[in-house]
């Protein structure tokens, strides 16, 4: 049976960061986390990085890289938090200055508002979590830049980070890349862009199965902003083996909100207002450390799909859906095949679509709940990485021309209860709320040149 947040609250009104240890052995270097939420539970996580192919160029006792791996803990601590949700976060190992205390509670708090709207929480930003710190006053020491400049790439497995690694082609030499947990899907598209075993730095995140415990017990469980985590651990590779970038494929569409009226938002650290608190903690905290920026923030889900769409290297290998990420399929029953295959669709042949995913999508009854929220006929989008309601109108505009004679039964639905909007609105596009460096904007123009010939 679910717990009771404020009942959770009172019965443990403490959660503590204990500690942190970053070791360095033969091959790879372990990053320990102790938290605990006293007369409940302890938790102790860890976080290895192969170090096998990797040459280090900076050492792991430096002040920044340990003012990182213990910035990190805070992104990962909340996972634990949630399951008891203390109104209180006790930091034993480190300190927090003003604007740190502002971060910290800003991402917890709009990073899990998918996981209180879900759990039916009420609560609000001042009361819902204190952190209760030392002053971290210390200014981050200057970074020397390194001979040879390396950018990270954090590599997914889906569409986004497939593009990023094509418009960034042309400088393969620099480019490393940066993955969490394998996947044959990640696996697959880092060698479909060319790229050897040696080019990546591999990072394996392991969950406390003490947390597992609690939430088969009923302790509240829920999405949390995983993103936070790669961004944190992202910038701690590159500072190790000296990138001085960070390339996101982050998209200007996860800023929509996935309520709508709300500020609840599944895609909350991917999107901008993240990305640029993120930056001002690094600038406070790790000096020059490393430039932080998603690729893709110029651009929408439809320009996006509309790149992938020509890029047929990926066409086989790629998957975005968590149900299957595991097996390294396409459940094909979820919201998120259904906005990938949408927005396929209005690029590629339907046979071609179908192929990809085992089934036509727009022929299955099933997922009309899906397809409705997706389409914005419901107050609530699917809870995973999509786009705004009116690129997926958008996408079914182009698509809608692709069917001859019958229609399938959701594409039918999109006819009759929305109709044809205008696609060029979202292909033409340009948003200007981005952190691309001058120096890779030009090739970006290539990919909107590519998006506006659909107009």
């Amino acid at each position: 049976m679910a717990k009771d947040f404020s009942a959770l609250r009172a019965l443990s009104p403490v959660f503590r960061y204990v500690s942190f240890a970053a070791t360095q052995s033969a091959g790879e270097i372990v990053l320990r986390y102790q938290f605990s939420i006293p007369g409940l539970a302890n938790f102790a996580p860890t976080i290895r990085i192969s170090t096998a192919q990797l040459t280090l160029l900076r050492s792991l006792d430096d002040p920044i890289a340990q003012r990182m791996v213990f910035s990190l803990g805070l992104a990962e601590a909340v996972s634990y938090w949630k399951c008891a949700c203390p109104p209180s976060v006790q930091v034993l190992c480190g300190g927090l200055g003003e604007s740190d205390d502002h971060f910290w509670r800003t991402l917890w708090y709009h990073g899990l508002g998918e996981f209180f709207h879900r759990n039916g929480i009420q609560t609000n930003y001042a009361d819902f979590v204190h952190f209760d710190a030392p002053a971290h006053t210390a200014p981050p020491p200057n970074v020397p830049p390194c001979a040879t400049p390396l950018r990270l790439i954090p590599i997914g497995g889906g569409k986004d980070s497939c593009v990023s690694l094509h418009l960034l082609r042309h400088e393969h030499a620099h480019n490393r890349l940066f993955t969490i947990n394998d996947q044959p899907a990640r696996t697959d598209c880092i060698r479909a862009a060319g790229y050897a075993d040696t080019d990546v730095v591999r990072c394996y995140r392991t969950i406390d199965p003490e947390l597992l415990r609690l939430n088969r017990a009923g302790y509240l469980n829920g999405h949390t902003p995983f993103s936070a985590v790669t961004a944190f651990l992202s910038v701690l590779c590159a500072y190790l083996i000296g990138a001085d970038e960070v390339v996101l494929s982050n998209e200007s569409s996860a800023n929509e909100a996935s309520v709508a009226g709300t500020d609840i938002n599944h895609q909350y650290s991917k999107s901008v207002r993240f990305e640029r608190d993120f930056r001002d903690y690094c600038a406070r905290n790790f000096g020059s450390a490393a430039e932080y920026y998603s690729l893709l923030r110029p651009f929408n889900e439809l320009q996006i799909a509309a790149q992938f769409s020509a890029l047929p290297q990926f066409h086989r290998v790629f998957r975005s859906c968590n149900v299957g990420s595991k097996t390294n399929v396409w459940c094909g029953q979820c919201g998120k095949c259904l906005f990938t295959f949408g927005m396929l669709s209005a690029f590629l042949p339907p046979e071609k679509v179908t192929d990809i995913f085992g089934k036509n999508l727009l022929a299955d009854p099933a997922l009309l709940p899906d397809f409705a929220g997706l389409l914005g006929l419901t107050d609530t989008k699917p809870f995973e990485c999509v786009g705004t309601t009116g690129e997926f109108a958008a996408a079914m505009t182009l698509t809608l021309p692709r069917y001859e004679g019958a229609l399938p039964p959701l594409l039918r639905v999109f006819q009759e209860r929305v109709g044809a909007v205008d696609p060029t609105i979202y292909l033409a596009e340009r948003n200007p709320e981005h952190f691309v460096p001058p120096a890779q904007l030009p090739a970006l123009e290539e990919m909107f040149r590519h998006a506006t010939q659909f107009c």
